[in-house]
Parts: structure tokens; C-alpha cells; sequence
């Protein structure tokens, strides 16, 4: 039911290459905390309670559902799919519909298992809470999403007058019921913005003048909190000639941390990829992959034509780390952990052109990082740039069995032969 950005505005939104797609420049909140904001605004959301334990179950369902005959059970991940997902305690799907005396006992299949679907991998995410929300009664399903579009270099309203699971496909088979309304981000959103926004979505039933300003508070919670991604699927109506968020997925700018402390004191780490967490908090720049060969590099441009050349070479890489121009020795001790807690890295390459950062401090982060990590798999170093002779002296002292490389291009072909080895 979530994500229709890489198809729908692979344009406007182009990336290069997939470790950009990942690239965590915004933080991802459960659907109840989206709900919970969008409440905040004005917009109309389903009743909803987020619960951790089975007593926590109970007392929802006695209090705030006292007369509901049906409730939705929601598993809360950070991913999409969760409908078609599979536990692996062989439960089937992370959202289902039933009677209020059987809540306790789907909650209770949820709660601290680990569901799979396709946006998780293999290895899923664990249930720490789920969301138990009223059941409406729909009468149509419409898709609405704010995002940011570089070609106008501005927000831009994406709707669709159909909506739900089928969103992906229906974007392919029919392009022209997609309408896309960029906003001036200095005017921000007008009446006729909005209007267009509202004849594209074409409720059935919902007041227009109700609807367009239902879309306005929706894009003065995107500006107001700094959002990346403000998605709604579906969009609904209801019997009550109401129209609701029923499902919502909110992304917001990593550089607004500090003007969005109450957002970001949201996130949920344990949904996150621990190695990408652990590099936050050193305050390195890491994208965590799934190839076999660990990569530290200083300056992004450097990281990714690392990447490539190790992919020329037949390799993969395992992630992207840049240590930027003036890491610490401690960062670099930091950035080898990291490396090496991943039990897929057969290979590491240390590729460093030293301008800013020097040669020399690399080379002492790399022998204190041995000292301090049980160094289990090859290390490949290329050193050049500032204080390269000073560095390459530290790194032959230590007596660590490394091997050296040249250039770039030898670099790769040496660490794509150490980790098939």
C-alpha cells in the first residue's frame, strides 16, 4: 500500500545509481506517528491506538472501542508490503480486519515476531507495536503524495483519482489519470493549486471546498516539518461524506534535525540498519549494501567511482563510506568496526587521496582499529595526497600484513582477488 515515488516520478526524482535510493537523507516514522501529526493539523485520520503488549490490547479495545464491532489490526514496521507480508512464525499478513474479540489474539501473532515482505529482505523487521484503528466504511480509494522535484526545484503535489495496492501498476497502464501540481515555494499553495489537486483526485462524494483545504493543511504539514515525502495511499472517502488519510507514510530532511527535535525524537532505531545507526552516531557518511568487499574512502565523488570500479573488476561492494575531509583518528578506528561487523565482507579497501585529510592520520586509525577489531579479512590500502610518505611509514611499522596498491584501478583488482579467495 506504500511507495509509488521510484515510478511515478522516476523524472523528476532521478538517482544514480541504488545506493542513492537508500541514501537516509530523511527520517521514516510508523504510520501511528504520522497519524498522530496529521491529527495535529486538522487532517482527518481513523481513530487509532498504538499498543506494545497484550495488556496494552485489552485495555484499547475496552476503552477506545467500546462499541466497534471490527477493528484493523496494523503491524507497525518501516517498510512497505505489510498486507501481503509473511511472519516468520508463518503467520500470514501484517494487516488484518477482524471481530473485536479476536484482536487480542492477532495482536498477540504480531507482536515481537519478525515480518518479511518485499520492501524488508529476507531478514524482515521486528513488531514492537501494532496499531489498532476503527474500521471504515469506504466508498472510494484515491492516491495523494507530496514530494520534492528538482526540475522545479520545488514542492510537488502528485494525485491519482485511484488508489491502494495497484497504485505501481495503474501509474504504468495509465499515466494520464496521474496530474502532478508543482507549488511556488516562495507563494506556497493557492486556492487554485489546491482546486487542481482536488478535480484530479475526483471524490465522489467528499465536499470540494471541505477537500481543498483538507490539501492545504496536508501541504502546510509537508513545508511546516520539513518533510521529503508526505504519501498517502489510500486517500479515502467515506460513507460519511468525509475525506480520511487511511494510510499515510511521512519522510523527513536529516537537516532539519535541529529545527525538529520533537519529530526526530521519533525515530525508531531498531528499524534501522544497525550499521548505518552505529556510523550516525561517529558522524560518518555510510549507505550499507549487499555486496562482499567493505569500502572507506574519503569524499563521496572518490566512494562512488570506488564502487564502480570495484563492480568493473567483478566485485561488489558491501557499502558506501565516506569518511569526508577531516575525520578523526577516532572516526576511522569508528568506520573499521563497522566494516568489519558485517559477516558478508570478505575484502577491505581503503581508498584515500589525502587533501584535507591526511594520510597519516588514516594509516594511525587503521593500526589502532587492528588493534582493537580482530581484523578477519584482507585489507587492500591505497594511500596518496598529504603526509603519504608519513602514512605508509606508520602502516609498514606496525607489522600488519596488508596489501598495498598503487592506483585506484589496481586497488579494485586486489581486493576483488582477496575476497574470492
Amino acid at each position: 500500500m506504500r511507495g509509488l515515488m521510484n515510478k511515478l516520478v522516476s523524472r523528476s526524482l532521478s538517482v544514480a545509481g541504488k545506493w542513492q535510493q537508500q541514501q537516509l537523507r530523511r527520517l521514516n516514522i510508523h504510520e501511528y506517528q504520522g497519524a498522530d501529526l496529521m491529527n495535529k493539523y486538522g487532517i482527518n485520520v481513523p481513530k487509532g491506538v498504538a499498543v506494545s503488549s497484550i495488556d496494552e490490547v485489552k485495555e484499547a479495545v475496552k476503552s477506545a472501542f467500546p462499541n466497534e464491532n471490527e477493528l484493523v489490526v496494523k503491524s507497525q514496521i518501516l517498510a512497505g508490503g505489510r498486507g501481503l507480508g509473511t511472519f516468520q512464525n508463518g503467520f500470514k499478513g501484517g494487516v488484518h480486519i477482524v471481530k473485536a474479540d479476536q484482536v487480542e489474539d492477532i495482536a498477540g501473532k504480531m507482536l515481537g515476531q519478525i515480518l518479511v515482505t518485499k520492501q524488508t529482505g529476507p531478514q524482515g523487521k521486528v513488531v514492537s507495536k501494532v496499531y489498532l484503528c476503527e474500521k471504515l466504511s469506504l466508498v472510494n480509494e484515491m492516491y495523494f503524495a507530496i514530494t520534492l522535484d528538482r526540475k522545479t526545484a520545488g514542492p510537488i503535489i502528485i494525485a491519482c483519482s485511484k488508489g491502494g495496492t495497484s497504485i505501481e501498476d495503474l501509474a504504468e497502464k495509465y499515466p494520464d489519470m496521474i496530474i502532478k501540481v508543482p507549488v511556488d515555494v516562495f507563494k506556497g499553495i493557492t486556492d487554485e493549486d489546491a482546486a487542481r489537486v482536488v478535480d484530479g483526485l475526483a471524490p465522489k462524494v467528499a465536499d470540494r471546498n471541505d477537500s481543498i483545504e483538507q490539501v492545504k493543511k496536508l501541504y502546510k504539514l509537508f513545508c511546516e516539518r520539513d518533510c521529503t515525502l508526505l504519501e498517502i495511499n489510500p486517500l479515502a472517502e467515506t460513507s460519511g461524506n468525509q475525506l480520511v488519510a487511511a494510510d499515510a507514510k511521512l519522510n523527513f530532511d536529516d537537516n532539519a534535525a535541529f529545527r525538529q527535535k520533537e519529530i526526530f525524537a521519533l525515530r525508531d532505531p531498531s528499524q534501522e540498519d544497525p550499521r548505518e545507526v552505529a556510523a550516525a552516531k561517529a558522524d560518518l557518511n555510510y549507505i550499507g549494501l549487499d555486496g562482499e568487499i567493505g569500502c572507506m574512502v574519503n569524499g563521496a565523488g572518490l566512494a562512488m567511482a570506488t564502487m564502480d570500479i570495484i563492480k568493473l573488476h567483478g566485485g561488489t561492494p558491501a557499502n558506501f563510506l565516506d569518511v569526508g575531509g577531516n575525520a578523526s583518528e577516532g572516526q576511522v578506528v569508528e568506520a573499521f568496526k563497522i566494516l568489519t561487523s558485517d559477516d558478508k565482507v570478505k575484502a577491505i579497501l581503503v581508498n584515500i587521496f589525502g587533501g584535507i585529510m591526511k594520510c597519516d592520520v588514516i594509516a594511525s586509525g587503521i593500526v589502532n582499529a587492528a588493534k582493537q577489531v580482530a581484523l578477519k579479512v584482507p585489507v587492500v590500502v591505497r594511500l596518496e595526497g598529504t603526509n603519504v610518505d608519513q602514512g605508509k611509514r606508520i602502516l609498514k611499522e606496525s607489522g600488519m600484513t596488508l596489501i598495498t596498491a598503487e592506483d585506484l584501478d589496481d586497488a579494485a583488482e586486489k581486493a576483488v582477488k582477496a575476497a574470492s579467495k
